[in-house]
């Protein structure tokens, strides 16, 4: 996917060495020009307009060190791992910022100095593509990478995200898996994700809640299921569990701010969802868990929460049954 012109991430960036060659910057002034906020400095010898580096969030921010450390490079470099997956608008949730991740093009090993970390590795020719006049590794490729990198969690996050685009097929990172990089370091995560994989899932919120119930051994919760008032679709839940008389929602203030329909408040949106909840409930029987970014910071007493819900559900069925 290409970046709008004014996407954040490709804000531009002067480098010391092209400013002063251009004459009317020196090292004094552009000192003066960082101290008064005029400019920042993602990293050495880079600039960036102040005012819109502050209004950046910290994904931004890391995609602007990258560029930086792309275009300082002496060497023929490729961005990788999680340094890719921002140029194909891609989530970077859970990954260690602090660091920029290039491919090395002339194949010699790579080596960590000054918050980056270059790396060697066998190329295919559809690993590299080019887009805002970078080379990145392909989203597949970098997919692949930053499983090695980060927690199967965050690796998941980035699988679904571009599964779910429909920018690759799951068939797709097993084949180029298979292909070369099943025996690299840390692989184990890797394999991990690949099983895990699901292109139904539209969200970091929703991939991080499947996640969940992986690693704490709950029920697997099914996906985007439709429910309907005869032939009428008249809803798709975030995950069901069936079995268990239970759906799941994971509730993101996307929910209330994204999806709000014309004239309409966040107000009136959470009413709309009330009043979906309760239709629902009118058609399936089933009880509603709702899941937030706090829940999925504590696991251990969300975890508590599930198994309560899942217990008190079964014995309510027990006693109908019984009566």
């Amino acid at each position: 996917m290409i970046l709008p012109p004014d996407d954040p991430r490709l804000l531009p960036i002067g480098l010391r060495r092209d400013l002063i060659a251009r004459g009317g910057q020196s090292d004094r002034s552009l000192a003066r020009q960082v101290r008064a906020g005029v400019l920042d400095r993602p990293r050495r010898g880079a600039y960036v307009v102040g005012e819109l580096w502050r209004a950046m969030t910290d994904e931004q921010r890391y995609a602007v060190r990258c560029r930086a450390v792309y275009l300082q490079a002496r060497t023929g470099v490729i961005l990788s791992h999680v340094s890719a997956v921002p140029f194909h608008d891609g989530p970077v949730w859970g990954f260690d910022l602090s660091e920029v991740h290039v491919t090395r093009e002339d194949g010699f090993a790579g080596r960590r100095e000054a918050g980056i970390q270059r790396h060697c590795g066998k190329l295919l020719p559809q690993d590299v593509v080019e887009t805002h006049g970078l080379l990145v590794m392909s989203a597949v490729r970098a997919t692949l990478e930053a499983t090695i990198l980060g927690c199967a969690e965050a690796g998941l996050v980035v699988a679904n995200h571009f599964l779910h685009r429909g920018e690759f097929k799951a068939s797709d990172l097993v084949a180029r898996y298979e292909a070369s990089m099943d025996h690299w370091p840390y692989s184990l995560t890797t394999d991990t994700v690949l099983r895990l994989a699901d292109p139904r899932i539209e969200s970091v919120g929703e991939s991080r809640t499947s996640y969940f119930f992986f690693a704490r051994s709950l029920p697997k919760p099914i996906p985007q299921f439709e429910v309907y008032d005869g032939s009428v679709l008249v809803a798709r839940l975030d995950f069901a569990l069936p079995d268990h008389g239970i759906w799941i929602e994971f509730d993101g203030r996307v929910k209330y701010e994204q999806y709000l329909r014309p004239g309409e408040t966040p107000a009136d949106a959470v009413l709309r969802e009330k009043r979906r909840e309760e239709k629902i409930a009118e058609l399936t029987g089933w009880r509603c868990l709702r899941i937030t970014w706090a829940d999925l910071a504590d696991p251990q007493v969300l975890e508590a929460r599930v198994r309560r819900l899942i217990a008190s559900v079964s014995t309510a069925r027990a006693r109908r049954t019984a009566s």
